[in-house]
């Protein structure tokens, strides 16, 4: 049954996407993800790119999409995954295979409580000290070793 204009229109899918800010493209992930749900591609990209152009070349955003029966869509802008910032922040390429055996790089609580800050903007409602112990867990599982002062960061890790 066709659904009449004007009449509710209910959500039918949400999709979940990281593209890096400013560079949304038609390629994948962006055109099939969109492409199946029947959506306008070249439309969200431009709109992306627009709403993304403040933000520095190469920062992964996550964005979430609402998709509606009569193929019209919401979406928001999150900030960056929290693993993908420690990783900027303390230089690093990849995280450990080994985490607890194997320490691959070193980050301050100065740059964790700077994370904390930024990731506050999608929680508003969480305590930063509840974002920041979190970050700490995920620095640990990552294996990446939390110091107290940025001058204590500096050098290469110790050996295991």
């Amino acid at each position: 049954m066709a659904a009449k204009s004007g009449g509710p229109r209910t959500l039918t899918n949400t999709i979940k996407l990281l593209i890096n800010a400013g560079a949304a493209k038609p390629a994948p992930p962006v055109g099939p993800a969109l492409g199946q749900a029947g959506l306008n591609i070249m439309a969200f990209c431009k709109e992306f790119n627009a709403k993304t152009a403040g933000f520095k070349d190469g920062t992964l955003l996550r964005v979430k999409m609402r998709v509606y029966s009569d193929k019209t869509y919401e979406w928001d802008l999150r900030m960056p995954p929290s693993t993908w910032l420690i990783k900027k922040a303390a230089g690093l390429a990849r995280a450990s295979g080994t985490p607890g055996h194997e320490v691959v790089g070193i980050i301050s609580l100065k740059h964790l409580y700077e994370i904390g800050r930024v990731k506050q903007r999608d929680m508003p409602n969480v305590p930063l000290q509840s974002i920041i112990t979190s970050l700490m867990h995920t620095c640990r599982s990552m294996g990446v070793r939390v110091v107290a002062r940025p001058e204590d960061s500096q050098g290469p890790p110790p050996e295991s």
